[in-house]
């Protein structure tokens, strides 16, 4: 509810601290006194929307600030919380000020908001019905929300939902996988050459290094047998005069019949005997290694075109044996993954035909309720139609389907559209007289007979709408007194499950207020301002007499007496 509003410096008010009660608010007052500024001062609030033209002459700012009780509705407090906005207390404080040569700004709890989010919150807090400002019920968008909320189908729009998104979700998995396989395929083929390339040559670690060293052998194979010959023929070999071999065997017999005389030569002789043993089994090896090294232009061709094969590999597929390999393997994944894809996406195709089912049993049993409760509406509305006096027009709530080749299959009905919120399209239309045909209600061209529809609907719809403040202007233009008793009647009881400020100018309606509040003017020699102040007792019993007939007499304070205990009687009635 609306706990307080702070209007200053704002077209002809100076400043006005108003808190209106928690249920029927009456704000009346002559022609020209300003009433409709403190409906625009909200209607500005809620909008986000100041210019120049409104702050009050001599001044250099206005401001616009309302009080907000929030308690309870976490729905508000989850949305002002995911914009960084705490609750204090359960209240929300919304702020509009203007400097002169600035924009305007919107403060939410002392927090810079986006004009934009204020936009979107306002027709959540309050609803403003006489000037077409804030007036949801004109936006078909909203006419499913008020639908959903009579006919008690919110939980099961939530499972619609629910549901639409999951299968949303499928699809978009199916589709970027049928995409990737796609490309798989594309690229199968060449994978597995790449593949069956690798596989081909066999590699093994290190085999690069040691045809490499192989290949170097064979291709010095004349000069390394020459070498190896001559190392032999130098150390035991002919051709030498004086061979190592031989020169180190006499060393060895001269020192050994020393060390038979002196054992002090012993190790000497020792070291020389092992030396010529290690170098007879050296020339050994170097003989054996000299015969066995020929020449094999044949394996050298062979070492030639493998490291050629491996050099290839190397610069398709990495620097290295264990990149080659590497690749290989990466190869083997990506083929291993392409054939799963398949049984992923088999998987999720019937998930997706599960959960099209449900959507399908969900959007049937949601039509037919929502079917059920626009039958209901219309009817209760109808009735309220006929109480306010407009006995001539009808309600209707009009729920059709759009053709959708992806849609759903609904009975007795080709392949609808849907959404998250379900296949049906609601709008509230309206026939204002006989035979003419039914339209949206933005098409009712008089702001009383839009106001009293819109009453009509408030209060078939009171217990599920959830906007909490409802501020009725020109509710009463071309309604007499009896019309008018019954709007008050109404708007009283309205105001049990709403906060409801109504402007007015009929007695028989102002009567019904549970606070009474009067806007004037007031005069201080120079300029003009307006002043709201609450109206009880007598001030009050004076004000419906002079609204009565123009005047304060007897016979009119008698008759605004008689007019309030009849609505007391009346709002006493809707308590018991």
């Amino acid at each position: 509810m609306l706990v307080r509003l702070l209007v200053k410096n704002f077209g002809i008010i100076d400043e006005i601290d108003w808190s209106p009660g928690e249920k029927l608010n009456i704000i009346t007052g002559e022609t020209g006194a300003g009433k409709s500024l403190v409906i625009d001062a909200i209607s500005a609030l809620l909008s986000g929307k100041l210019d120049e033209t409104d702050i009050r002459h001599g001044a250099g700012d206005c401001r616009v600030e309302g009080v907000f009780d929030l308690s309870g509705r976490t729905d508000l407090a989850d949305a002002l919380a995911a914009q960084g906005i705490e609750l204090e207390d359960g209240t929300l404080t919304v702020s509009l000020s203007l400097k002169r040569g600035s924009r305007p700004a919107v403060r939410l709890n002392g927090a810079i908001a986006q004009r934009s989010f204020a936009r979107e919150l306002g027709p959540k807090l309050v609803e403003l019905h006489g000037q077409s400002q804030h007036l949801s019920l004109l936006e078909p968008s909203s006419h499913l929300d008020y639908l959903d909320s009579y006919a008690g189908t919110l939980s099961l729009r939530h499972d619609f939902s629910r549901a639409a998104q999951n299968l949303s979700n499928l699809k978009n998995k199916i589709t970027n996988i049928a995409v990737k396989e796609a490309e798989m395929a594309r690229q199968q083929d060449f994978l597995n050459f790449q593949l069956q390339e690798i596989e081909r040559a066999a590699l093994a670690e290190n085999e690069d290094s040691l045809l490499e060293e192989e290949r170097t052998i064979l291709a010095s194979a004349e000069r390394l047998k020459a070498l190896a010959q001559e190392a032999e023929y130098a150390l035991d070999g002919e051709g030498f005069e004086t061979p190592v071999m031989h020169n180190l065997s006499r060393a060895a017999a001269a020192l050994e019949k020393l060390a038979a005389i002196d054992g002090r030569a012993k190790p000497q002789a020792e070291v020389v005997r092992n030396t010529l043993l290690e170098l007879t089994e050296a020339v050994r090896e170097v003989r054996s290694y000299a015969l066995n090294l020929d020449a094999d232009p044949s394996r050298l061709e062979e070492l030639e075109a493998r490291i050629g094969l491996i050099r290839d590999l190397k610069r398709k597929y990495g620097g290295s044996i264990p990149s080659i390999l590497g690749f290989a393997d990466k190869i083997r994944r990506e083929l291993e993954a392409s054939s799963l894809l398949d049984d992923r996406k088999n998987g999720l195709v019937k998930e997706a035909e599960a959960t099209r089912r449900e959507l399908v049993m969900l959007g049937i049993s949601l039509s037919e309720k929502r079917h059920a409760g626009a039958i209901k509406l219309s009817q209760a509305v109808n009735l309220e139609l006929k109480d306010l006096g407009m006995g001539n027009a009808r309600f209707s709530v009009s729920i059709r389907f759009e053709d959708s080749a992806d849609g759903l299959p609904l009975p007795n009905s080709p392949s609808v559209k849907y959404d998250l919120t379900g296949a049906d399209k609601v709008e509230f239309l309206v026939s204002t007289n006989p035979g003419e045909p039914f339209l949206p209600l933005i098409r009712i061209a008089s702001t009383g007979e839009l106001s009293r529809f819109t009453l009509a609907v408030k209060t078939a719809l009171a217990e599920s709408d959830r906007v909490p403040v409802l501020i009725f202007d020109e509710i009463d233009i071309g309604v007499g007194g009896r019309s008018g008793e019954i709007i008050g009647r109404k708007l009283s009881a309205l105001s049990l499950s709403h906060q409801v400020i109504c402007v007015t100018h009929l007695p028989q309606i102002a009567c019904y207020g549970s606070r009474h509040f009067k806007i004037i003017k007031v005069h201080d020699g120079e300029r003009v301002t307006s002043a709201l102040s609450e109206l009880t007792g007598n001030d009050l019993l004076t004000e419906l007499a002079a609204m009565l007939s123009g005047q304060n007499s007897r016979a009119a304070a008698d008759a605004a007496r008689e007019l309030i205990e009849k609505a007391a009687a009346f709002t006493e009635s809707l308590r018991n």
